[in-house]
């Protein structure tokens, strides 16, 4: 499976972006999905993920209240929408399918959010 990833861009502080991780080749439905983010200078860290068919979610406690993961089968994409932005979530953020022993990455989308 092949991921692009989109919606990123330069946000102030407070504001709201959605993000979307979509598959250019083959099918999300049978992989959970997650997105990770990756700070200037720092390791890149886990987010959020949802499963298959969306019926459990998860959330690192750093965006935990601020942010949601969807998923829209459908449209073999799956979503982030966050909100309350702060400086602290300016980061380049990656989605990943998995499914047992496979991890697929996307690329980037750059999120800055202003002060």
């Amino acid at each position: 499976v092949q991921l692009q990833a989109s919606g990123g861009g330069l946000v102030q502080a407070g504001g709201s972006l959605r993000l979307s991780c979509a598959a250019s080749e083959g099918t999300l439905s049978g992989y959970t999905v997650a997105w990770f983010r990756q700070a200037p200078g720092k390791e890149r860290e886990y987010a959020a993920a949802i499963t298959r068919y969306g019926g459990s979610t998860f959330y690192a406690d750093s965006v935990k209240g601020r942010v949601t993961i969807s998923r829209d089968n459908t449209k073999n994409t799956v979503y982030l929408q966050m909100n309350s932005l702060k400086p602290d979530d300016t980061a380049v953020y990656f989605c990943a399918a998995i499914r047992g022993s496979s991890l697929y990455w996307g690329q980037g989308t750059l999120v800055t959010v202003s002060s």
